[in-house]
């Protein structure tokens, strides 16, 4: 029997769920692998939830820069994710893509669903913003997940080296204030999103880019 097989024998709310985050730059391949994931569970019997927030694609969807896609949720900053979860009854698993954009209620919300409820949760989402700082989502879920996963699919800055910041430009060029939150990369404006090395985003080195 595999794990998902039995994890699917396994009534929700009769044993402890689990809460995993997987994170990493732009491009690094997270709603892809929440995609997958979904793939995975779903064929194995096991009933899901899938929800996002600020997908590029401006709908209630997940979809990957690789063409992939699924519809899902929209989470709104008033969604009490518990009683979405709960209304939907009976559900083994949750994908929460984009998670570093929820509220820090919302990932309390998803630790209670795996600790009350049998619920296992599968988020995913930046790390850091365009300054540099972590997102509030996010630091809650590294201090309450069970797992925390960088994935390893390589990302490069223009210079060869590792990718691990996100920078905004805007008029071709690299900002450092704003909003923490301004969906870019849709291809109906000018601002857009690339990814750097430490060493070239503390710079604003965007190279020819």
């Amino acid at each position: 029997m595999t794990e998902l097989s039995a994890l699917s024998a396994v009534p929700a709310g009769t044993r402890d769920g689990v809460l995993r985050f997987y994170f990493g730059p732009m491009d690094c391949g997270k709603s892809t692998l929440a995609l997958q994931l979904n793939y995975n569970h779903g064929r194995q019997g096991r009933r899901g939830l899938v929800l996002t927030k600020h997908d590029r694609s401006g709908g209630p969807r997940i979809t990957s820069r690789i063409g992939l896609g699924s519809e899902a949720v929209e989470v709104e900053d008033d969604l009490d994710l518990v009683a979405l979860v709960l209304a939907h009854k009976p559900v083994d698993y949750v994908i929460c893509d984009e998670a570093c954009f929820y509220t820090v209620p919302q990932i309390e919300q998803l630790a209670d669903l795996a600790d009350d409820h049998g619920v296992d949760v599968y988020a995913f989402g930046l790390a850091s913003d365009f300054r540099s700082r972590m997102f509030p989502a996010t630091q809650r879920l590294f201090e309450l997940a069970d797992e925390i996963s960088r994935l390893q699919v390589e990302v490069l800055c223009w210079c060869g080296r590792p990718g691990r910041l996100n920078a905004r430009v805007v008029g071709g060029e690299l900002v450092r204030t704003g909003e923490q939150v301004v969906i870019g990369d849709t291809g109906a404006d000018p601002i857009r999103y690339q990814v750097l090395c430490r060493r070239h985003y503390r710079s604003g080195d965007l190279g020819d880019a």
